[in-house]
């Protein structure tokens, strides 16, 4: 428990998205530190037996309410807002379509916050967004990204519905901060990684054409293990004086994108080629203005946008994280990443 925290342990804590990869951490982070009233919704088809395993784990855990309901649906908001004093809002649409994107992340966001602020106890909302809104289109290769940094301002051209939805979702409680008081807190994680997300992150590469096409290179990647970013998301849900604030998530140790990969494939190798930045840029300017000129036959998945933003490489920081949260880094390197490869092996 913190030395001062904004809500008790026995207040009423919900979490959004709490079987998730990140939310189910973000609930035994809770559960470790003694919190004893948390309502934790999920979607009627997720498949709860990670949570489940968590919740056995802690006396408090026999207590924990599981709610299931669609964040589009205002009925399901407003039974899983009631009497809530904190919000972890982590659930996200991950659809391909721009509407779908809208729906379930920036549409179910407004529900959730307007039962939170009618049938809640509004202490906080802690919403955690992405990486994917910034844009370093106009930044120098390796300038250091915080939290001033330019936010993406066209995502149709990224091609990225998930980092409209984000934007969009952001936008949202900071109108709701500014016109209805309600108390908030923003977080970006940047590459989340740990077991049960085997996929390695497109900051790395991709996998197409039956192989893996490495694009990082030498890029230091914005790694945050699943812990340390769930001991973050915890600390902004608690720690007075911070809203109204946006904080990036990323480690104190982190790799560069050659040597993620390398610790990747020494545990199964696979076969990869590496493409340096400017022949990436040249192939995603290319490949997007012939999407243009074929009317969109191609779709412009390959652009100047999302290669400046994945692979042009950045430094990150995470200063502000430390400073205002008091956020250490619970989990050092070497055991994440052990933690991490076990999964292949």
């Amino acid at each position: 428990m913190l030395a001062a925290s904004i809500v008790s342990l026995s207040d009423l804590i919900l979490v959004t998205g709490s079987n998730g990869f990140i939310g189910a951490s973000v609930v035994e982070n809770l559960l470790a530190r003694g919190f004893t009233n948390l309502r934790l919704f999920v979607r009627p088809s997720s498949k709860l037996e990670k949570l489940k395993a968590i919740l056995r784990k802690y006396p408090a855990g026999q207590t924990a309410e599981i709610v299931k309901g669609d964040l589009l649906s205002r009925e399901d908001c407003q039974s899983a807002a009631r009497d809530v004093a904190v919000i972890i809002h982590l659930a996200a649409g991950f659809e391909k379509s721009f509407a779908g994107a809208f729906m379930n992340s920036a549409l179910a966001t407004r529900n959730l916050i307007e039962a939170f602020l009618e049938l809640g106890r509004p202490t906080r909302f802690v919403n955690v967004s992405s990486f994917a809104v910034y844009s370093n289109l106009k930044m120098e290769r390796h300038a250091l990204l915080d939290e001033t940094c330019p936010l993406e301002d066209a995502p149709q051209e990224r091609h990225d519905a998930y980092g409209f939805g984000k934007l969009q979702q952001e936008k949202i409680v900071r109108q709701y901060g500014e016109k209805n008081g309600l108390p908030f807190v923003i977080l970006r994680p940047g590459a989340v990684y740990g077991p049960g997300k085997p996929d390695l992150s497109g900051r790395v590469g991709i996998n197409t054409f039956g192989f893996f096409i490495h694009l990082g290179g030498g890029n230091e990647l914005p790694l945050t293990y699943v812990d340390n970013c769930a001991e973050a998301i915890t600390l902004a849900a608690l720690q007075p004086g911070v809203d109204g604030e946006t904080f990036n998530v990323v480690d104190d140790e982190i790799l560069t994108s050659r040597e993620f990969l390398a610790a990747r494939k020494s545990v199964k190798p696979f076969f990869s080629i590496w493409i340096p930045y400017p022949l990436a840029y040249l192939g995603s300017v290319l490949w997007e203005n012939y999407s243009k000129k074929s009317g969109g036959q191609l779709p412009p998945v390959f652009n100047r946008r999302r290669c400046a933003a994945e692979w042009q490489g950045n430094r990150y920081t995470n200063k502000k994280l430390r400073e205002r949260l008091g956020w250490k880094q619970k989990v050092p390197l070497a055991e994440a990443l052990k933690s991490f490869l076990a999964q292949y092996q």
